[in-house]
């Protein structure tokens, strides 16, 4: 896109290979009011500026206090997730490890033009943002992009597919392969499935989901990152609390294995067609 032709080298440039230094870099960028955006090359590779992530930039604005100091405007952009021969270096699905931390927003979105106006507004927010975008989706999303400039609201999920009988909550990557789950299941079952998309997985949107599942009665969670102490663990255990008596069914998980990433087992390791359906499957039937 050229951008450094089109805004100059003080604005756009390369740094060294250091993710620490590059976030450190961006963090002290944002205290003097500026709005960087670091990258990450792969989000495999943030692990060392971990320590600027949860230390600094997520306490900055509560250890300021009344002086109104804060990071915001810092947005992390990383690329995540599987791509089919990623292995263990080029395929994590890390977005689990910041929900756990206050301070920080984590966004990941599902198509380009939900990409723009959530960076956007990632840019706008007086809190800094993980920015995650599934790398799978960098050739394989294709629509129209408006040229202007729009934000989409942080923290509100979105309703892709509504329904009566079931409530499939997700994000990113993995929200094509519930759709094409959902079409075969609604055929083969007779039932309506509600599709949903949190877009912003911490701090999540809450009403919308229990909304939807004090409705249908029944919910799965799906994601691609692994399944224990994941994105599904907190949602399913929020579902259990704030709509127990509604539900028709345990609350179902379809999300990567407990293990690393292998290189000839990835593809066996995220959720496929036919867990979302055998999960959809036992749901109903139960």
């Amino acid at each position: 896109m050229n951008l450094a032709t089109e805004f100059g080298s003080e604005r756009v440039f390369n740094t060294p290979l250091s993710e620490q230094g590059i976030v450190g870099f961006a963090i002290g960028c944002a205290a003097q009011g500026m709005k960087p955006v670091a990258e990450i090359q792969f989000a495999d590779y943030v692990y060392p500026a971990f320590d600027q992530l949860v230390n600094e930039a997520a306490k900055w604005r509560y250890r300021e206090g009344t002086t109104g100091g804060n990071v915001g405007g810092l947005v992390v952009r990383m690329p995540c997730g599987s791509v089919g021969h990623g292995a263990l270096y080029h395929s994590q699905s890390p977005e689990s490890l910041f929900t756990h931390v206050p301070g920080l927003r984590v966004v990941m979105p599902r198509s380009p033009s939900q990409a723009k106006g959530l960076l956007l507004a990632a840019i706008a927010c007086n809190d800094p943002v993980i920015f995650m975008e599934p790398k799978s989706l960098y050739r394989a999303a294709v629509e129209h992009v408006p040229t202007e400039a729009y934000e989409l609201p942080l923290s509100k999920a979105e309703v892709l597919k509504e329904g009566q009988d079931m409530t499939i909550i997700s994000y990113g990557n993995p929200l094509y392969t519930c759709s094409s789950a959902i079409a075969a299941a609604e055929k083969d079952f007779k039932i309506s499935i509600e599709l949903l998309d949190l877009r912003t997985i911490y701090p999540w949107d809450k009403a919308t989901v229990l909304k939807s599942v004090q409705k249908t009665g029944r919910a799965i969670v799906v994601h691609e990152s692994m399944v224990n102490a994941g994105v599904g663990a907190e949602v399913a255990a929020s579902i259990q609390e704030g709509a127990f008596l509604r539900l028709e069914a345990p609350v179902g998980r379809v999300a990567g294995w407990a293990t690393h990433m292998g290189l000839v087992f990835e593809r066996f390791n995220v959720p496929d067609i036919t867990r979302i359906y055998d999960a959809i499957r036992r749901t109903i039937e139960y």
